[in-house]
């Protein structure tokens, strides 16, 4: 038998190339996050008074409640447009699999920022938008599109799409042929075998996906502060409101705080699903 040409390493040497990247995560991650936690909790004696004001205050309630409101609809939103995307990514040829997939993947290279302007230059009262509206006799006059929460749901969704397109379509790319073959040899329809075989095996990209971008978008600063304004403020705009403009470090760390936490809460639970599904499977 032709022994391997694979070497090991010895323990200190994997220690010594792993410890640059360890000494990174450890100060540029998980040090912030303990002077975050430290700042909530220690003013200057241990205390629960920062997290008793902000869960008891009525307008960070409303705050906490349209932040998962809007990330959960931004997530169900690209699920609609990304979905189909990606099953024609799957189904087309080669070449404009590549195009369509440049087509998602290109807007990742422009700024966040200048996605977020171009959606004001849509939705303003003067933009496309109201243009073709009224050209097409929809609507007499301008209507009011920025400012809201659908228009920060819209221009999000279109920030992460991208997000929720590429695991979807790793899903389906992973599909054999044959199954959709085979279960139309048999009779069924194009739509029995879309919800009988192809949905449900793209289960976990659909998952990982949905998980993704309404994570991404509880976090969300830039979109909601252009596009939502002070009407429809989120969580990541009253965090920087408070340390920026009222010099509040222990309030804002209480609410980056309690962000982190319902974010970890998330993903053990989604961690926790996906593994039920994998027993499930097998």
């Amino acid at each position: 038998m032709a022994q391997s040409d694979r070497r090991s390493l010895s323990g200190p040497l994997s220690f010594g190339l792993v410890l640059p990247l360890l000494i990174i995560f450890l100060f540029v991650f998980c040090w912030p996050i303990i002077k975050l936690l430290g700042v909530s909790l220690f003013d200057p004696a241990f205390t629960l008074d920062h997290y008793r004001e902000v869960l008891g205050n009525d307008f960070t309630q409303v705050i906490f409640l349209r932040t998962f409101r809007v990330s959960l609809l931004v997530a169900a939103l690209a699920l609609l447009i990304g979905y189909p995307i990606a099953n024609l990514m799957r189904s087309s040829p080669p070449f404009w699999a590549m195009v369509i997939g440049a087509c998602v993947l290109i807007p990742l290279w422009t700024s966040v920022l200048v996605r977020s302007f171009a959606w004001t230059v849509l939705l303003q009262r003067n933009g496309a938008v109201n243009a073709i509206l009224q050209s097409l006799g929809i609507t007499n006059a301008p209507l009011s599109l920025l400012y809201n929460e659908i228009a920060v749901i819209v221009a999000q969704a279109h920030v992460m799409l991208p997000f929720m397109v590429m695991p979807i379509y790793q899903s389906l790319r992973a599909i054999p042929d044959e199954l959709p073959r085979a279960g139309l040899s048999l009779g069924a329809s194009n739509l029995a075998v879309f919800w009988h075989i192809i949905l449900p095996l793209s289960r976990p990209g659909v998952l990982a996906g949905f998980l993704m971008v309404f994570v991404v978008s509880l976090g969300a600063f830039v979109t909601p502060a252009l596009i939502g304004g002070p009407s429809s403020m989120m969580l990541a705009t009253a965090i920087s409101t408070e340390i920026t403009e009222k010099f509040n470090w222990a309030r804002g760390a209480t609410l980056s705080a309690l962000l982190l936490i319902a974010v970890a809460v998330l993903l053990l639970i989604f961690s926790r699903f996906m593994q039920l599904n994998k027993l499930e499977q097998k």
